[in-house]
């Protein structure tokens, strides 16, 4: 089965601030044009979408230079609402680690959670690959930079912005590659969740 766990690109949330995606009609068959064709702009990080080190640390590196490992392997999901503390965030990873197949490098957590810096520093000591959740942004959202220099500076990636409601907690093979974006902050992405019968 695959699990499609990223937003209506159109129809997105985006964090406080951020310019909303905008869509536009550049050709229509029905207008007498040769093809559909349409145009859009957007930020990196409207919708579901991953950060680079780069977005919070000069230094750090580009979407594009982010090897495609972090993001495409074994991922375990776990429910959590509330803060994730750094008690939360051991257990989460020994739950994850008793599947045996690597999901430990790749959690991501469903519900209203906020990563908080204690919990953030467990997954950047434990050097995982790979933090998602559902909100716009890891970490609490009228202070994310503490969370996200913690993790991104750990080159531990962060997928936000996902949708996780349908699926249940446990094991999945994750797929949410950005665009080949070069020297850019973050990128959306298209992320999917796959059983092991698909």
């Amino acid at each position: 089965m695959i699990y499609d766990i990223t937003q209506p690109l159109f129809e997105c949330n985006v964090f406080p601030g951020d310019p909303l995606p905008e869509k536009k009609v550049m050709l229509r068959i029905e207008n007498g044009d040769i093809c559909n064709l349409t145009g859009f702009s957007m930020c990196a990080h409207n919708g579901t979408h991953v950060d680079a080190p780069y977005h919070f640390l000069n230094e750090g590196k580009g979407i594009d230079k982010v090897p495609l490992e972090k993001f495409i392997g074994p991922a375990y999901v776990e429910s959590h609402d509330g803060d994730v503390t750094a008690e939360d965030a051991k257990a989460i990873l020994e739950r994850a680690k008793k599947c045996g197949n690597g999901s430990d490098k790749r959690i991501l957590i469903k519900g209203k959670a906020t990563v908080t810096l204690e919990a953030a520093k467990v997954f950047a000591e434990e050097k995982i690959f790979l933090v998602g959740n559902e909100s716009q942004t890891v970490g609490p959202e009228n202070a994310p930079k503490e969370v996200h220099l913690v993790l991104l500076g750990a080159e531990v990636v962060l997928l936000e912005g996902i949708r996780l409601e349908k699926v249940p907690d446990g094991s999945y093979f994750l797929n949410c590659a950005p665009l080949n974006l070069t020297d850019t902050d973050g990128s959306p992405c298209r992320a999917v969740l796959l059983t092991g019968d698909i």
